[in-house]
This record gives structure tokens, sequence and C-alpha cells, in this order.
């Protein structure tokens, strides 16, 4: 990912509790000449100094079939929202978008085993439905899993690379900054109260 200097993160911390809470992302490898991408929910787990993302797809979809031992990337996307160069009120300005994303490179491995699977599925469902007044309970219906567990496949990226963007205006001077997070605030399109606030938060940095 192109990240000039001012817009990097490197908070490790900061950027795997970024993809703890935007963990719906995008995976994506090469199968020959021909990128293939596909949209996953994924767990981070970090062991002694390990990143470990985890997830699983369809055994029907053909690109875990040249995943395993193969390099990967997934991709998560947060807040966004679109910058008015007229918000400078300054010629010689240009519109932009500020965002922020994370990129965890790495090496996969493909799961088929029948425990590993139960292992991902009891996770992701402890997860995804924490904090529901009337949670999915795994156990109470391990039977229905058991009849799919032949349909899916494991997934484990070993993240090796981590890169964390957070494109928030850094490169302009704290007048410009103000009116910004002043005109976002006004804004219903796109995630721009989020990005206000992370623009406040950034400043007080």
């Amino acid at each position: 990912m192109y990240i000039p200097k001012q817009f990097k993160n490197e908070k490790q911390d900061e950027i795997i509790e970024f993809i703890r809470h935007n963990s719906f992302g995008v995976l994506f490898s090469q199968d020959g000449d021909q990128p293939t991408a596909t949209h996953l929910p994924f767990l981070i787990k970090v062991i002694d100094e390990s990143i470990i993302l985890i997830t699983h797809m369809a055994k029907a979809n053909p690109q875990w079939k040249t995943l395993d031992g193969k390099r990967a990337l997934a991709v998560f996307t947060g807040p966004h929202a679109y910058i008015s160069a007229s918000w400078y009120e300054e010629p010689g300005t240009v519109s932009t978008w500020n965002y922020v994303s994370a990129h965890a490179h790495g090496r996969v491995e493909i799961l088929t085993d029948s425990p590993s699977l139960k292992e991902i599925l009891r996770a992701a469902t402890d997860f995804y439905e924490a904090g529901f007044d009337k949670p999915w309970e795994f156990e109470e219906n391990e039977e229905t899993v058991d009849s799919m567990l032949n349909g899916i496949v494991g997934i484990r990226l070993m993240v090796d690379k981590l890169e964390g963007k957070w494109k928030l205006n850094q490169h302009h001077p704290k007048e410009r900054k103000e009116k910004v997070i002043t005109r976002l605030k006004e804004q219903h399109a796109y995630d721009s109260q989020e990005i206000a606030q992370l623009m406040q938060d950034q400043m007080k940095d």
C-alpha cells in the first residue's frame, strides 16, 4: 500500500484493534496471471509475537484451491469521507478523500479437518454474537454445524507485514483541519461524523 510518511500509522496495537472493529475484509490472491478476491469476516489473534487472521469460505469458491502455502493480502477499510477544497476557503487547494485502512500480508494455511473448522466457527459465533440479547448458541446448534462442515474450508493467514494508513489531513495546517472538521460535522454522506472525530483525536496526539 502506498503510504506517505505523514499518513503512516506505526502503532501495531492500534492497527490490530482497528481490524478487530472493522473485521469484514477482502482476501486478495493471485491465480496464475489472474487476480482473485473474496469478501470475508476475519478474526484477528495475537499469540506471543505472531499475528494471525482466521476465516472460512465456501468450498465451492475456487480461490481456496490456489491459496495453501501461498502469499495473500487481506484488506480492511474503515470510515471514509469526501473532503471538498471549498471548505479550506483558500486558493490553490484541491478536494480529496480522508480514510482509514489496514493491509495484512502473509502466508496462507488451508484447514479442512473438522476440529479446526468447528473451532473457527465457534470463535466467530462467540465474537459476532456477543452483546446480542438472544445470541445464537453454537453448542445448541452443533448438529446443524456438523452437517455443513463439508461445505467450507478454513483459512489461516500468518501475518508477516501489517500496514496502517490514517489519511486525516495531517499535512494541512491546524486552521484548515479545524475548518474541515466543522464542515464534516454538518455532513451526512459517507462516514463524515466518524472522520471528524478521528481528525479531532489525531490533533490531540
